[in-house]
């Protein structure tokens, strides 16, 4: 299933167009996005079985696919070819490197976001939807927690971010407006050819930054909800941004940021493209 947020209701992507989940489902189910995925656990059956008349829509309308999540985990250094680039041992990463960005700079896959002051970095990550809830949860259960992955940037102000003295500002440099792109849709795991190693990687314009295999994480999905559930309560609907591979603006040389015209094209294999646009204000 692929299911998004096409214009703040809740509906299922097939070849066809889109299929308006509340009205399929004879309201049973919700139009909310959020709600759906908050109540997944009763909400994948009826979906499984769901069957509607689809209507064709504007890739323009679709908005980020979960949101509201209450928790937005933010995972850094977890691909070994970015643990090189930015000089890190990766023998000393014995648990995930872990921030958060707030829920108020997430956007769809295909808006408009405007630049504040400093230096915008891109970092395309695969996004994990939690679909049931749980504390101390083991790496070979967490596959049950998962409803589904979609396309996330990490868009970054590195000035911020990096601003001191420790701990760096990793949490409000990522969470300006619409530094969260998230989408097209979230793809539930049976669509994937293999959920654990998907191609990955993103372009600015016609050039290539990012491309990678998300089989390059130190930690994977079942470790990161492990781990991370070891200490927070997981809850049905949060987020978990996993991580980029090697390629961002910071470690090239010389640097390279985001600027005015430029289109940050993210894809994800067997998950689709999202296309951000950015402005000065």
């Amino acid at each position: 299933m692929r299911i998004a947020n096409l214009a703040g209701r809740a509906v299922l992507l097939t070849g066809d167009g889109a299929v308006d989940i509340h009205k399929a489902s004879g309201g049973a189910l919700s139009s909310d996005p959020q709600a759906l995925f908050e109540g997944w656990q009763d909400a994948w059956p009826v979906l499984a079985a769901l069957t509607g008349e689809a209507s064709a829509y504007e890739d323009s309308d679709l908005r980020a696919p979960v949101p509201r999540p209450g928790q937005i985990f933010a995972i850094g250094v977890n691909y070994r070819d970015h643990a090189q680039e930015s000089g890190i041992d990766i023998a000393s990463l014995t648990f995930p490197m872990t921030f958060t960005k707030f829920a108020s700079c997430l956007t769809g896959p295909f808006a408009t976001v405007t630049l504040p002051e400093g230096w915008v970095d891109w970092e395309v990550e695969l996004v994990v939807v939690i679909g049931k809830g749980g504390h101390h949860v083991a790496a070979r259960d967490a596959w049950e927690h998962v409803a589904g992955y979609t396309i996330g940037q990490d868009l970054s102000e590195r000035l911020g971010q990096w601003s001191g003295p420790a701990p760096q500002q990793f949490s409000l440099g990522k969470s300006h407006p619409g530094f969260g792109p998230t989408g097209p849709a979230v793809v539930t795991l049976d669509e994937l050819p293999d959920p654990a190693d998907l191609a990955i990687g993103c372009a600015v314009g016609s050039e290539t930054m990012q491309d990678g295999r998300t089989g390059g994480m130190i930690f994977d999905v079942p470790e990161l909800i492990a781990h991370l559930s070891s200490v927070a309560v997981l809850q049905p609907g949060d987020l978990i941004f996993t991580g980029t591979p090697a390629g961002i603006g910071a470690t090239r040389s010389p640097s390279r940021f985001l600027a005015d015209g430029d289109e940050l094209v993210s894809t994800i294999e067997g998950l689709g493209t999202q296309r951000v646009t950015f402005r000065t204000a």
